[in-house]
Parts: structure tokens; C-alpha cells; sequence
């Protein structure tokens, strides 16, 4: 570890649920506590009372050059982590530091002083960096044209939106000459055109050889920016290496561990895919879907399939299967097999199954997901419409006339 500039050894923390106190009475007795009876030192160690581990023996390390993207579901741990390395938090156990001077993205909105303008704003960001005036103002044009912000650099942040406080923080912390990126999910109340130029940004950084690490649910962009991953539940490490190795346990996972609603006329026991590895645009992929029906069916309800971009969370396809086979509707066990070709952009698809009920427009019961993977295709886009092209060449342009002639 000594070439890494990120360094997370054996970190171990613990919070505790609740308020502490929230009356004289409940304080007199705590204080008395600790006076006459004084933790000893492998007490803070131990949990007590509400206390619950956040983190558990977390270990990691990024070097120059290195992206590290960290995913996992709410309360996994995820913020706790990008916390101790910005010493916003002490670890309980264990150590943990940055070597360098570090562009933070961390509840971002926190970092402003609501009062202080846009532009005032930058220089006590770069203050706080330990950055000269100088320095500040030689990247000042720079960051207020990244942030697009020019017409209310002068406004005070407090009416700010959320995306125009994402948008200048990115701003500050990418352009004040970083020697470590770390980023939160901020970048997620930002518009598509903002959160494309942020992480093409973020990737011209990791080609430069800055360690970066990245918390998000975005999980095409963790895919897409690093190379290495780590996926956490309940402050655990369960899965680490490829984003993509990464990412398919989680989603697969998930969806294992998804509850059915008790009162679906559909219960979904399980979605696979042929094949597993990944796939080429174009190829023909088989899902296989079973499940049971408790009950006979009211013709307002509809097992859907849908394929589904993680890029940008749209729907590409739908199948309603309750409309292609009405023996799926009686009670009974079903299984249905779909075979569909990838006619897809390289990247991950989620392929899902839930329970419509057409008269309240909602679903009103959850499947299963299962990942794909398309590697590679010959188009940009998100689906291949198979176009038809034919093209016709005249003869050159004839030198200084600016029209087409036949010589």
C-alpha cells in the first residue's frame, strides 16, 4: 500500500440509533454513569445500547490511476466510508487516510456559506483547499464556465437549486487541482448534459493519473469510469473486483431478495438468462420465467417483462405476457420462455418482471431482475433499428464551384 494515495486498513465504526438525550432526566444519569463508572478502553470496542455497527473491517487501497467505484443498497455504508476519508468522521477501529490534496463532492450544499455568493463561494472553497487567492483566481473563469453558472455567479447560494449547488461544487473540486477525486452521489440532482460532462471530466482525470473513487447508484457510470469495485451490504464487503463482476451480484442478489407482495395475483419464483456471460449486439438471448398463480386472475392485472436501460433507468421494451397465453391467468404453476434478440447498444440491461394493475396505472407487486451484458454492437443509440442504408456517389465537386457536376 505505500504507492497509494487512498488507504482504508481494517476501519471499523459504530453509531448509535436515536437521539442521546433529549431531557434533563435522561442526562443526570448518564453523566453519573460515566463518572462512577468509567468505560474501560476495550469497552469502546464493544457495543452497548443502541449502538450498531456502520462499518465493519473495511480494507481497500487506490492508487494513481486507479477508479474505485463503491455500490451497494441505502444504509450499506456507502457515505459512511467517503466520511472517514474526508476526516469528517473519526473510525472506532482502524485507520484510514488521503495523501494529497483532495476535490471532495460530499453533501456538497453542506460545504456552502448560504449567504456568500456563488463566486465568494469559490474562493472560500479554495481557501478551505489551502489553495492561494492566486491560485484561486487563475482557474475562476475556468470553474464558472464548467458550472454554466455565469449569469448567477453573483447570486447568493441560498437560491440556489440543487443541481446549480451540484453543478459549482463539481466545478470547485475538479478544478482546483486535485491530487484525489472523491465524489458522492451529488451528481445525480444534475441534469443529463451536466452529469455527461462531469463524468467525462472525471475519466480525462483517471487517464491523468488521479486516484478517484465514486459512490453511486448510477451503476452504468461506475461501469463505464472504474476499474475496480466494491459492493457493500450492512457495512460488509461482500463482493470486490470488476464493476461489472461487481455489479451483476448486486442486482442479482437484489432481486433474490426481493419481497413479493403477499397480495399479488402473480408470485414470480424465478428469471433466467441463456446465456450468462455476456452477449453481442445482436444475438438471441432466452428468459426463462416461472412462477405460480394462486388465484384466477381479474383481467385488470398483467404480468409484465421489460427490458430496462441502467444508463439512464428507461424502459425499452414490454412484454405483457398475461395478453400473449390467458392459461397463465387460471391458478396454478407457469413457466414462460421468451426468447428476444439484443438489439442493444453495449452496456447493462435489466430484464424485470412486476405485476400491472391496469385500472390504478400502478404495479402492485415486484418480480425479479436479472442482468445482461451487450459487449460489444456497431452503433451508438440505445436500440438497433436494423437501418436500411443505401447511398449514392456523384462525381466530385468541380474545383471553386461549390455544386455537384458531371466533368
Amino acid at each position: 500500500m505505500t504507492n497509494s494515495r487512498i488507504e482504508f486498513q481494517h476501519v471499523w465504526k459504530k453509531f448509535r440509533r436515536g437521539e442521546l438525550h433529549d431531557s434533563l432526566r435522561d442526562l443526570v444519569p448518564h453523566l453519573a454513569r460515566r463518572v462512577f463508572h468509567p468505560r474501560r478502553p476495550a469497552d469502546h470496542e464493544a457495543l452497548h445500547g443502541r449502538e450498531f455497527w456502520a462499518l465493519e473491517d473495511i480494507s481497500f487501497a487506490v492508487r494513481p490511476g486507479e477508479a474505485l467505484g463503491i455500490i451497494g443498497p441505502n444504509g450499506a455504508g456507502k457515505s459512511t466510508i467517503l466520511k472517514l476519508l474526508t476526516r469528517i468522521l473519526q473510525p472506532t477501529r482502524g485507520r484510514c487516510g488521503i495523501r494529497g490534496r483532495v476535490g471532495a463532492l460530499i453533501e456538497i450544499a453542506a460545504g456552502f456559506h448560504q449567504d456568500l455568493t456563488g463566486a465568494e463561494n469559490v474562493f472560500l472553497q479554495g481557501c478551505i483547499m489551502g489553495m492561494t487567492r492566486r491560485e484561486i483566481e487563475a482557474r475562476f473563469d475556468d470553474i464558472v464556465a464548467f458550472s454554466e453558472l455565469a449569469a448567477f455567479i453573483d447570486t447568493p447560494v441560498k437560491r440556489y437549486s440543487s443541481g446549480m449547488n451540484a453543478r459549482l461544487g463539481f466545478a470547485i473540486a475538479a478544478h482546483m487541482n486535485p491530487e484525489v477525486l472523491i465524489v458522492d452521489e451529488v451528481l445525480a440532482v444534475g441534469d443529463y448534459h451536466f452529469q455527461a460532462k462531469a463524468y467525462q471530466l472525471i475519466a480525462d482525470m483517471v487517464r491523468r493519473g488521479l486516484p478517484v473513487v465514486i459512490v453511486s447508484h448510477q451503476l452504468e457510470r461506475i461501469a463505464a469510469l472504474c476499474n475496480r469495485c466494491l459492493l457493500l451490504d450492512h457495512g460488509r464487503i461482500v463482493k470486490r473486483g470488476r464493476p461489472d463482476d461487481c455489479i451483476a451480484h448486486y442486482l442479482n442478489t437484489a432481486s433474490a431478495q426481493g419481497d413479493q407482495d403477499v397480495d399479488s395475483p402473480f408470485r414470480v419464483t424465478g428469471l433466467e438468462i441463456e446465456p450468462t456471460t455476456g452477449v453481442h449486439s445482436g444475438q438471441w438471448i432466452r428468459v426463462t420465467l416461472r412462477g405460480e398463480t394462486p388465484r384466477p386472475v381479474a383481467s385488470h392485472h398483467r404480468l409484465i417483462l421489460s427490458v430496462r436501460s441502467l444508463q439512464n433507468a428507461q424502459i425499452l421494451h414490454i412484454i405483457d405476457l398475461s395478453m400473449q397465453d390467458l392459461r397463465i391467468n387460471e391458478p396454478g404453476c407457469f413457466e414462460a420462455s421468451i426468447e428476444m434478440q439484443a438489439n442493444m447498444n453495449h452496456g447493462y440491461f435489466s430484464i424485470e418482471s412486476y405485476v400491472w394493475n391496469a385500472q390504478e396505472r400502478r404495479a402492485v407487486g415486484s418480480g425479479r431482475k436479472a442482468l445482461i451484458q451487450v459487449e460489444q454492437s456497431g452503433f451508438r443509440g440505445s436500440v438497433n433499428l436494423h437501418p436500411r442504408i443505401k447511398i449514392e456517389v456523384q462525381t466530385p465537386l468541380v474545383e471553386g464551384s461549390g455544386t455537384f457536376g458531371r466533368g
